[in-house]
């Protein structure tokens, strides 16, 4: 598809047809993107609670990689599809390359220095003494993967950004495929353990980025160049604006996860390495769960940046509306189905009847708040998208962050493993309402600017 027709059918297509056509392949690479984890999860889980435990312990510290992804690439993201949406297209060509270097060489960071201090950091993750080794092996493949990992995420979402989503799916997807067949082959044939789990994971990431490398070639898409890199304030200014509230969100995910850990390990006195496993088989759940939601919102913001881009706010509201619709109605059945499966649900992921036991009152209780999840989540991919970073950011670090850690050590130090159980759901309802005090007033500011354009071209129109 050439840029004029890409721009064409962004701003001028029927929105709601068009944010369907576009959200159904980002729905499905989000949710082959969680499977990642989950499918490590499901199959380390033959194995024992110390495992299990692992996995949940270094996830932790994927969400800190995912983290520094999602920033280069929301961040360069959105101000490439603001502009493409105003035809300045040399300016979105910078951007890209900016952010995809950026992100690489920050990859390259990350993992020299994991390598360099792996044992402290998987205590640092929440590891006990018994998890610790299974951890490691399994971390010292995700460091040597961040670089590739992190512009992943990058390559993702720029091409979404640009309305090109079925490119980013076939590289997704790809690499799912093969991270769940490697995982089978190098856990149950070959008895690799969590380093089975790790290898996989990482070249199931490798065959994604280059399979997205080759994306940005076809379609129209913006090609990425050494020499269009621009080392200049303005440009990271523009990621920091765009990328802090995806940074702040994954980031507080990672440290709440961590803090998960360490107050099983306070407020418990036996069964933590069980407790530990449970709570992260949970938060994966949950989070594949919450991946559906994310992508059909994803299917919304290219839809967003290149018609607020264009002045068309009557398309960026009608777009807002319809997704949290589409949204809650998504998340009310999933919560629903959750509950009705859970029995079912949690015993693919482990064999441990007391890791099920103290993960089933934790499911439930999340799975009953869980319609909350699509008004909360494409609300914050507006804010950031029309370049709102100060609400954004707020939002995006509110869940697990400003609400979640305090009442999980509050609830945990007065209730035990109860409190622990309760703290996500408890976080969620008070998210909620926050959100709504911080977005509605944005929207309706929108919904202002729409009307004065209107009754300016109608003064025009008149004259």
């Amino acid at each position: 598809m050439t840029e004029q027709k890409k721009f064409e059918r962004l701003t001028g297509a029927p929105v709601k047809p068009l944010i369907v056509a576009l959200a159904l392949p980002t729905m499905l690479t989000m949710l082959i993107s969680s499977f990642y984890n989950m499918a490590d999860a499901m199959f380390v889980g033959t194995i024992d609670p110390q495992a299990s435990g692992a996995i949940s312990v270094v996830f932790s510290f994927m969400a800190i990689i995912q983290a520094f992804g999602y920033f280069f690439g929301h961040g360069s993201g959105n101000y490439i599809s603001r502009k493409l949406g105003d035809r300045n297209r040399a300016e979105a060509e910078t951007m890209a390359s900016v952010g995809f270097f950026s992100a690489l060489a920050f990859g390259c960071l990350i993992m020299v220095l994991g390598m360099i201090f792996l044992d402290p950091l998987c205590y640092a993750l929440g590891s006990t003494p018994t998890i610790k080794p299974y951890a490691r092996s399994y971390l010292t493949f995700i460091l040597i993967g961040a670089p590739y990992m992190t512009a992943s995420l990058v390559l993702n979402n720029q091409l979404r950004f640009q309305g090109s989503a079925v490119y980013a799916m076939i590289g997704i997807c790809t690499g799912g495929v093969i991270n769940i067949a490697l995982d089978a082959v190098f856990i149950l044939v070959l008895g690799m353990g969590t380093g089975g789990a790790g290898l996989a994971t990482a070249i199931s990431q490798a065959v994604s980025f280059l399979l997205l490398l080759a994306g940005t070639r076809r379609g129209g898409n913006i090609r990425l160049r050494l020499k269009a890199f621009r080392f200049r304030s303005f440009y990271f200014g523009e990621i920091l604006r765009g990328g802090l509230p995806s940074l702040g969100r994954q980031g507080i995910s990672s440290v709440a996860t961590v803090c998960l850990n360490f107050a099983c390990a306070l407020f418990l006195s036996e069964y933590v390495d069980e407790a530990i496993a449970a709570l992260g088989i949970v938060t994966k759940i949950t989070g594949f769960f919450s991946s559906a939601i994310m992508g059909f919102g994803q299917g919304f913001q290219p839809v967003c940046g290149f018609n607020y881009g264009a002045k068309k706010y009557g398309r960026v509201l009608e777009g807002y509306w319809f997704s949290v619709a589409v949204g809650t109605g998504l998340a009310f059945a999933l919560g629903g189905g959750g509950i009705a499966l859970r029995s079912v649900v949690l015993s693919l992921f482990t064999k441990s009847e007391k890791v099920v036991e103290y993960a089933a009152p934790a499911f439930v209780a999340q799975c009953s708040c869980f319609f909350l999840t699509g008004y909360i989540i494409v609300s914050g991919m507006i804010l950031q998208n029309i370049g709102k970073v100060v609400p954004a950011t707020v939002l995006g670090a509110a869940r697990q962050g400003l609400f979640f850690i305090p009442i999980l050590f509050a609830l945990g130090g007065a209730f035990g493993l109860i409190g622990i159980q309760l703290a996500q759901a408890i976080a969620d309802v008070a998210t909620f309402l926050l959100t709504a005090a911080v977005t509605l007033p944005v929207v309706a500011a929108i919904r202002r600017e729409e009307k004065k354009l209107k009754s300016v071209g109608a003064c025009d129109a008149s004259a």
